[in-house]
């Protein structure tokens, strides 16, 4: 939440994750049930929230991602296949190399929720394609799907 600049979200959910970390740590070392199963019970717990709490985050919280995608080769219908399904997309031409032969670079920005459907819509055109996500903070102007 800090990250994405959202800071009173932030603050209020360290409040809330503080106070039951502090409530159980107070419990725990105030047992008379002392020694490593206390320690690992705490620590599964710890662990636990975290996984389920990534998993909700994950689930509900949608975000803007920036991908580039390097084709294998040039081929216009990668490209007509994205815009088909909805999105937009800026094409670059990439250079040949003594690697390969000629590319195109594809940056699309979409929402997080669909990342899957991209991959599929490029996979299916191009299953050699490079594809690089990365979380984006502030998109102005242009097309979100």
């Amino acid at each position: 939440m800090t990250v994405r600049g959202r800071l009173k979200v932030a603050a209020l959910i360290g409040f809330v994750e503080v106070s039951i970390w502090f409530l159980v740590a107070r419990t725990a070392i105030n047992s008379s049930e002392g020694g490593i199963a206390v320690t690992l019970a705490f620590a599964a717990g710890f662990a636990t929230g975290t996984f389920i709490g990534g998993n909700i985050a994950n689930k509900f919280i949608n975000s803007i991602l920036s991908l580039q995608v390097v084709t294998s080769s040039k081929n216009e219908e990668i490209i007509k296949a994205i815009r088909d399904g909805g999105f937009a997309v800026s094409v670059l031409d990439v250079n040949s190399s003594e690697f390969s032969a000629e590319k195109y670079l594809l940056l699309i920005e979409i929402k997080s929720d669909m990342f899957k459907k991209v991959q599929k819509i490029i996979y299916d055109k191009d299953p050699g394609a490079f594809i690089m996500a990365r979380e984006t903070k502030f998109v102005q102007n242009g097309f979100l799907k």
